[in-house]
């Protein structure tokens, strides 16, 4: 037998000091994941800072729902400092400080105050003033104002005065420097945000920074505003009680929703939103007496909103409803939903045979491109599942945006390369439980002008597709980032040009939706030895991020400018490498790119951006006004100060 080896273990002393409580404040900042998720710099919508926004809103939209306040004030200083004032009923005085400061304190837990409110667990607010380095909230009510400050939830002053300003609540919060470093609110996810709140309550004013925001046809308005295509039919509107839906065909491929319980934009759908595919494409294939729900679908603009009492959502921030019940009747959400689908799209449709008529003409195109696929969908499935199983283009990870119950989903991620060797380099570096890796072989087919048959034609847009799980809808799809990575010169950006087509063309609602990326790599890498470097505050910042002492310090430049400001700060003739393509990219340093500072640029859509347009100027066989329109904007940047080059 082998003899035993003497290992010393560290024993832990487990008596009572090593039971802990954490306050409320301690509990929240502790684990600020659990409230609000990622804690990012607000350059994407899903971060942190706009749910503490949210949450803030969501008190005063409330209010409006009650029939207390028709306008509410929002504004944001310097994109940092927010301040949200409504003109409802004002937080009871005497309750205030308890209100935004002791969590399961709420007004929401009795529906008689609060019928069908977005916040019930008396959380919210006081996740913002946890989570804020500055908080006040003042409730303006029976001829006076009581003010309260917070300094990271902790309480500094609350004083109660005279006021002759109208009966309301105001907050005012930053969000932690501390915890979300170096953020902002940027415009475009906080104007969404607005909007989606005006689309549901109709009469409702929001001043944003001075500007207003208002809609008159709800739902309507949310389609006509977000559609990138135009509708090959005027948008069918309906409402009830408690339930509002807007739909439309255009000449896209896939399914595009918008959905919403309670004024929340469920951004990954839910109960209600799987209730309205199943019983709109039922209603319209009953209307007709044959067709298939996949042809129905295909196209499909739409967007649903009901009202719930006490809705019951998937996670803390609310973007997924779980409830399967309408209350207080206790009628399922489907059938709730079903019922009212199935009455009032068959009845419109009855009225309106033109509107008929088109739907008609639109789902029999989408049949017959799909019977002529028939034959090449299956054998392209069989090629596909067989690669997999020994599939060299796809190094996967192990958790997935499809893993409904991981809690680490939403940092899945798949980097589309070009090349074996950029790859490799990640591959050897990424997180494998996270991050996966997709290699392209050469440049992919401009695909603007083809049909959907070239998905399955082409051996690399088959092979993608089926990584990506995205053949029947964006709900079997496997990672929540698809990241463009080339290189950051001409070829490079040609392949993002010609992938960000493919997807724009047959998976409109990835890009929509959010989820492609392009990664940003550096141009430049300056680094000096320590020697040379005089400022030891750089210094120690550089041994801090590294966690030991180096012999260089080094800086990553994506642009001419950061390599000029790097050459400032690092010291007389440091040595200035240019990274002409990723394969040159060690994959040690890759670690560094991929890694939590990773600089990604989120491909975005906009009502302005109309897609068969663009992509017909930028891909399509006007080579002269694409050429003309280079010379005429070509800008030559003079040489910066440094420069190795």
């Amino acid at each position: 037998m082998e003899e035993n080896k003497n290992i010393e273990i560290e024993q832990v002393n487990y008596g009572e000091d090593a039971i802990r409580h954490l306050s409320d404040v301690e509990h929240i900042r502790t684990r600020p994941g659990m409230y609000i998720g990622r804690l990012d710099d607000g350059s994407h919508a899903e971060d942190g800072i706009y749910v503490l926004l949210k949450e803030t809103i969501d008190n005063s939209i409330d209010e409006f729902r009650m029939n207390a306040g028709k306008r509410i004030e929002i504004d944001i200083d310097d994109h940092l400092r927010v301040s949200v004032r409504d003109y409802g009923r004002g937080i009871p005085q005497g309750k205030l400080v308890e209100a935004v400061s002791q969590l399961n304190t709420g007004g929401k837990y009795d529906s008689k105050a609060f019928k069908k409110s977005v916040g019930m667990n008396g959380v919210g607010i006081k996740a913002v003033n946890f989570l804020s380095s500055r908080f006040e909230a003042r409730s303006y009510r029976d001829g006076q104002v009581r003010r309260v400050t917070f300094e990271r939830g902790i309480m500094t002053s609350d004083t109660t005065e005279p006021s002759q300003d109208e009966t309301g609540t105001y907050i005012y919060f930053e969000p932690d420097d501390t915890l979300f470093k170096n953020y902002s609110f940027h415009d475009d996810f906080v104007e969404t945000m607005l909007r989606n709140y005006t689309y549901l309550n109709s009469g409702l004013t929001i001043m944003y920074n001075g500007r207003r925001i208002l809609s008159r046809n709800g739902l309507e308005d949310l389609l006509k505003d977000r559609m990138t295509n135009d509708p090959l039919y005027p948008i069918i509107h309906l409402q009830g009680e408690d339930i509002e839906i807007a739909l439309t065909h255009a000449n896209q491929y896939g399914e595009e929703y918008y959905s919403f319980v309670n004024g929340q934009h469920t951004i990954q759908g839910g109960t209600h939103q799987s209730a309205f595919k199943e019983h709109i494409a039922r209603t319209i294939k009953e209307f007709f007496g044959k067709y298939e729900y996949g042809d129905i679908r295909n196209g499909l603009v739409a967007a649903i909103a009901i009202n719930v009492e006490e809705p019951m959502f998937e996670s803390q921030t609310k973007i997924k409803l779980g409830s399967t019940q309408m209350a207080p009747n206790g009628e399922s959400i489907n059938k709730y939903v079903g019922d009212f689908v199935k009455q009032q799209v068959d009845n419109y449709l009855h009225i309106h045979g033109d509107v008929a008529e088109s739907i008609e003409t639109k789902v029999k195109e989408s049949e017959r491109e799909r019977k002529e696929l028939a034959g090449v969908t299956k054998k392209a499935r069989e090629r596909a599942k067989k690669a997999n199983l020994h599939n060299k283009k796809l190094r996967d990870c192990r958790i997935h945006y499809s893993d409904v119950k991981n809690d680490r989903k939403e940092e899945s991620s798949i980097f589309i390369t070009e090349g074996d060797s950029a790859s490799g380099s990640i591959t050897k570096v990424r997180n494998v439980d996270t991050q996966a890796v997709f290699s392209l072989r050469g440049k992919p087919l401009n695909t603007f002008k083809l049909t959907k048959k070239v998905v399955y034609d082409n051996e690399e847009f088959n092979l993608l597709q089926a990584a990506l799980d995205i053949e029947d809808g964006l709900d079997t799809l496997r990672y929540n980032k698809v990241i463009v990575a080339t290189d950051a010169d001409v070829d490079g950006m040609h392949i993002r040009l010609l992938l960000i087509t493919f997807f724009l063309k047959f998976f409109p609602e990835l890009v929509k939706k959010g989820h492609v990326y392009v990664l940003q790599t550096p141009l430049f890498r300056v680094r000096n030895r320590r020697t040379k470097i005089k400022n030891k505050k750089l210094l120690a910042e550089a041994d801090e991020k590294s966690g030991k002492k180096t012999d260089f310090v080094t800086r990553y430049c994506y642009s001419e400018e950061e390599r000029a400001q790097a050459i400032r700060e690092l010291g007389p003739d440091p040595e200035i490498t240019r990274f002409k393509g990723l394969g040159e990219i060690s994959p040690e340093e890759f670690a560094v790119f991929i890694g939590p500072d990773i600089r990604m640029e989120q491909v975005t859509l906009h009502k302005t951006d109309e897609v068969q347009k663009l992509l017909a100027y930028y891909m399509g066989d006007n080579t002269m006004e694409r050429q003309n329109f280079i010379i005429d904007n070509l800008v030559i940047e003079e040489d910066v100060v440094g420069s190795d080059e």
